[in-house]
């Protein structure tokens, strides 16, 4: 359940929240927020303000110390390799030297002195960063238009997502700050940043990320960084968990002399990338054991679940079944007894039978479909209904039946129909004194 400190964070807060834990490693949630806040949630400058304070130097947002930090060289040992200019020699030069060095003492200082009182009437337009982007674009551009396109692969982003992809692709990230005033910017692109080899280098094991302090972009980077002169490269890598500056180049390299300190820089830190590689495979193949588990564990249940669903499904298709026969059964006994309550009523409605003696008797055998046979006086003048209800009345007649005569042959209409709707007598009908009738079974039919 989130901290109730959380729960007022936006979602794009929440993210921006996580992503920087994920880059910079810190544990504590309060932390990263706090941090962020500092910032007014600009990722960017959160990200390189941390390491900022990861390689000793003072974060912006807190005053510095009596005395400067002190790099953990046990923990976070920094590669540091700066190239000097090259003293003058000879009385010709030491003479140029002296000469020019109050012109240039005085021409830097009245700068500084300009830059600094300029801060005050105006802010510095690079600490508002709107396009960064754009500004990696801009500086990709002027760069092609000056040194041409054989140079390092750029990367087109921002240097937040510089270290997320190297991070994530467990890759070094050298980073290039340019000077576009400082004398040996130009010299250094040219000679040493665009030479195949140190082309070949970079563009086969690293990310390149690159940006002139003149931009917004760029000069963030620089003020996280830190660099004392120009032309600068810091390499970035993952280190303990967390993206760490493991080396920094300052000063005019030569190409061969910059392939060296790259690759022992890289040399020297392969094992954390190894070792990270290797803590991800694990990672990996847990998660996907756990899926596997997972997935597996959900497909024994959705099985389960199955089994059961056709269990219910047969026990209530086994109770239906059972519902539908004692239902036919309670139908059927239903029926049988109202047929012999109408039997019963029938009987009790039939007319006397007649004496043997009487002239007006008819006496009529029936033969029941069951071989068995069965007979009965009746009057000439009552209808063949008065049969029909004798016959129904009697326990072994079918429920259904019709009533044939056999000279000639024809059926009795003995119940009403739209033919006979009042039956006729048995003298109407034809019959004799003495007559015997075939019941026809119908209950099937």
């Amino acid at each position: 359940m989130a901290a109730p400190e959380e729960r007022d964070l936006t979602q794009e807060q929440t993210e921006k929240l996580l992503q920087f834990q994920d880059l910079t490693g810190i544990e504590s949630m309060d932390q990263c927020r706090h941090t962020l806040e500092q910032h007014n949630w600009n990722i960017e400058a959160a990200v390189q303000d941390r390491l900022n304070e990861q390689e000793g130097v003072p974060s912006v947002f807190n005053p510095p110390p009596s005395r400067p930090l002190q790099v953990n060289t046990a923990d976070h040992r920094i590669y540091s390799y700066v190239v000097s200019r090259p003293q003058p020699r000879g009385l010709l030069g030491w003479g140029y030297y002296l000469i020019m060095l109050p012109f240039r003492f005085t021409y830097y200082t009245i700068l500084d002195i300009f830059r600094f009182a300029l801060r005050f009437i105006r802010p510095d337009p690079r600490s508002r960063v709107t396009d960064p982007v754009g500004d990696i674009v801009s500086f990709m551009h002027s760069f092609e238009e000056k040194y041409g396109r054989a140079h390092p692969v750029f990367y087109q982003g921002t240097y937040s997502q510089a270290l997320n992809d190297a991070k994530r692709e467990l890759r070094f990230l050298l980073v290039y700050l340019h000077g576009d005033d400082h004398q040996d910017s130009d010299e250094f692109c040219r000679n040493t940043l665009c030479a195949p080899e140190v082309v070949s280098l970079i563009n086969t094991r690293m990310l390149f990320w690159a940006c002139s302090t003149n931009k917004p972009e760029g000069y963030r980077v620089s003020q996280a960084l830190r660099e004392n002169t120009y032309p600068f490269l810091a390499m970035i890598m993952l280190k303990d968990r967390r993206m760490t500056v493991v080396g920094r180049l300052e000063g005019l390299i030569q190409p061969d002399d910059l392939i060296n300190q790259l690759t022992f820089i890289m040399d020297a830190n392969q094992t954390y990338l190894v070792s990270e590689r290797l803590e991800r495979e694990e990672r990996n193949q847990t998660q996907v054991l756990r899926q596997q588990q997972d997935e597996a564990y959900l497909a024994s249940l959705r099985a389960d679940q199955e089994k059961e669903r056709k269990r219910r499904e047969e026990r209530e298709r086994k109770r239906r079944k059972e519902e539908e026969v004692q239902q036919q059964k309670l139908a059927e006994e239903r029926r049988r007894r109202n047929l012999q309550e109408e039997k019963e009523r029938k009987l009790e409605c039939l007319p006397p039978e007649p004496s043997p003696d009487d002239p007006e008797s008819v006496k009529i055998i029936f033969k029941l479909p069951n071989d068995s046979r069965v007979e009965r006086r009746f009057h000439f003048s009552q209808s063949l209904t008065v049969i029909h209800d004798f016959l129904f009345s009697l326990k072994e007649s079918p429920e259904k039946f019709q009533i044939e005569a056999n000279f000639p042959r024809r059926v009795l209409p003995c119940i009403p129909s739209e033919e006979w709707p009042n039956p006729p007598t048995l003298q109407e009908a034809g019959l004799s004194h003495t007559e015997v009738l075939f019941v026809q079974d119908l209950t099937d039919e």
